[in-house]
């Protein structure tokens, strides 16, 4: 048992919450304070400043309001340094993510105008507040802005402010809120950057640019509080992907401190309000499960009446629940209704523990039988061609994409092309030309032909006449009446496809046959491919977002999945 080196009433007191109260601690906190917070009380190497942390408590408690368990549980890290370089702090980065309603700016803004005054005492300390929205910044900023008004006699000897920066008189430290282009505002000294609903960001644009002030000011740190949201394969899921790795004791190389306030199950909610449902007597609703995801809800009344207001609501209002879910609970899903599939079975898809992140096997040898099927829009955009094969009751698939830079779409496109190269973005590359070259999608295909024993290649007939003088070049023949063993099959109607094809992949999906890797491309292009269901009962896909949100490597899938029953191994009975 490790030594324990600090010692904080505030941090024990929640420690024996978290303990004597199990059902309302989520699990990533109870990880968070076994492999996290209790090795950090017993390092020799940390200097915990308690004088200061228990000053900002009675600070924020005098000119805000009292403090929750949480709460000053939380702030407690924000005090603690390295013991030989006090300049540097323990955790550069705090992520918080909690539901909505938790009171995310009444909790941090307290925090961050202490941080401003003498009492904390680092000169031109600068807090920046960043946001997707106007009206977000502004409603953060002035939680801070309305206190100083309101207390407008003593506080003007310590700030002077207006409705767009507060700036301690003693530090020079100064907060402001940025909404505008995000190019406009690199080069900042700050010390802290307040990003909040983390959620909203879909690409690494704006962040990477306010990141870039960081540095220059002791104590520097990023702090994100959010709830979650609906955008997939976005900062946030990666964020909190590293954050599951530290929390289950793997190196924390970026110093990161995750309180991920979250459920894992929908059923989890469905309990809360089984016996209301039955009885409608608001006495048989039992929320103490929502505390994991929602640690001020024991505290606020509000919070209570709008959560079981929200609950009821989606009962009536289908449409409601993807909100209330990615809202309330941090558990983010898809309308079912248009979604083409279940973000948690594209998960499993991609990794055969999902909790670990640890990819599913592609165990493939030379040799196997497969289908190779093709899917593009335009080859000034994106190009995919993907392998198909049937393992036993695996149906595994891998892709390759190209993805032309000098598109119109580009640079507005929300997907981290950033991380190429990276686990789970190592199958695309981005093509610096005016289109993408058919030769390469030929050749890419060839070279399948030489590893693997290819039964089909299969596109839409659109699309094989962009490609068919560099197929004809290489002698590859097409699927006709006359010569039905050709190695090419156009697809005449390539909409009617989905009506074959659809309830066969909702079905293997489900009972987890489907492996397509730790693919973030193929998740989010799956995730950009919305289904509908005819008056016949027929399903048909669409992009849900056409220009932008691109299925290229899902469509692709799609076609080669038409013809796996070519697959098929014969059983020859002896």
């Amino acid at each position: 048992m490790m030594e324990q080196k600090i010692y904080c009433k505030e941090i024990q007191d929640y420690i024996d919450y978290a303990s004597n109260n199990p059902n309302k601690v989520s699990e990533d906190i109870k990880l968070c304070i076994e492999n996290i917070v209790k090795p950090t009380l017993s390092r020799d190497d940390v200097f915990f400043d308690e004088k200061v942390f228990h000053n900002c408590i009675k600070f924020c408690e005098k000119w805000f309001y009292p403090l929750f368990p949480f709460q000053k549980f939380i702030y407690a890290f924000f005090f603690m340094y390295e013991k030989e370089t006090p300049s540097l702090v323990i955790f550069s980065e705090i992520l918080i993510l909690m539901g909505r309603g938790n009171g995310k700016d009444g909790m941090l803004m307290p925090l961050c105008c202490f941080l401003l005054t003498h009492y904390y005492g680092i000169k031109n300390y600068n807090i920046d507040i960043v946001a997707t929205s106007e009206e977000q910044a502004i409603n953060t900023f002035n939680v801070v802005y309305n206190m100083l008004e309101e207390n407008k006699t003593v506080m003007k000897k310590f700030f002077e402010w207006n409705k767009t920066e507060i700036r301690n008189k003693k530090t020079n430290s100064k907060l402001r809120y940025n909404t505008s282009n995000a190019k406009t505002k690199d080069g900042k000294q700050t010390g802290m950057i307040l990003f909040n609903e983390y959620h909203a960001y879909e690409d690494y644009k704006q962040i990477n640019v306010y990141s870039s002030g960081l540095g220059k000011i002791e104590h520097a740190r990023t702090v994100i509080i959010t709830t979650n949201g609906t955008v997939r394969e976005g900062p946030l899921d990666e964020k909190i992907s590293i954050s599951e790795s530290v929390l289950r004791g793997e190196d924390n190389f970026l110093n990161l401190l995750p309180f991920l306030y979250r459920l894992k199950k929908r059923e989890d909610v469905d309990k809360a309000f089984a016996k209301f449902l039955e009885t409608k007597d608001r006495k048989d609703i039992n929320l103490d499960i929502l505390c994991q995801a929602n640690p001020s809800l024991e505290y606020r009344d509000v919070l209570k009446n709008e959560i079981i207001k929200d609950y009821l609501k989606m009962q009536q209002q289908k449409s409601y629940r993807t909100e209330f879910y990615a809202k309330r609970v941090n558990l983010p899903e898809q309308d079912e209704d248009e979604v083409a599939i279940e973000w948690n079975k594209l998960l499993k898809a991609s990794f055969k523990n999902v909790e670990a992140r640890i990819p599913r096997d592609f165990n493939v040898k030379d040799g196997e039988d497969a289908i190779v099927g093709i899917d593009f829009a335009d080859l000034n955009d994106f190009a995919s061609v993907g392998l198909l094969f049937k393992i036993e009751d695996e149906i595994i698939w891998r892709h390759h994409t190209w993805i032309c830079c000098k598109s119109r779409f580009y640079k507005d496109i929300k997907f981290p092309f950033a991380n190429i190269g990276s686990d789970g973005f190592n199958d695309f590359e981005v093509v610096n030309t005016e289109s993408i070259n058919a030769r390469d999608i030929v050749l890419h295909v060839l070279k399948q032909i030489g590893k693997y024993n290819i039964k089909k290649i299969v596109l839409d007939s659109y699309r094989y006449k962009l490609l068919e003088q560099t197929f004809k070049e290489f002698n590859v023949s097409v699927e006709t009446r006359d010569n039905p063993n050709g190695l090419i099959r156009m697809v005449r109607y390539p909409a009617s496809i989905a009506a074959i094809v659809a309830p066969q992949l909702e079905v293997e999906f489900s009972n987890g046959n489907i492996n397509i890797g730790d693919s973030a491309l193929m998740r989010w292009s799956i995730n950009n491919t919305g289904v509908k269901t005819g008056r016949d009962g027929n399903k048909t896909y669409y992009k849900i977002e056409p220009k932008l949100r691109k299925n290229d490597p899902f469509m692709a899938f799609v076609v080669a999945m038409s013809v796996i029953n070519l697959l098929v191994k014969e059983v020859i009975y002896v």
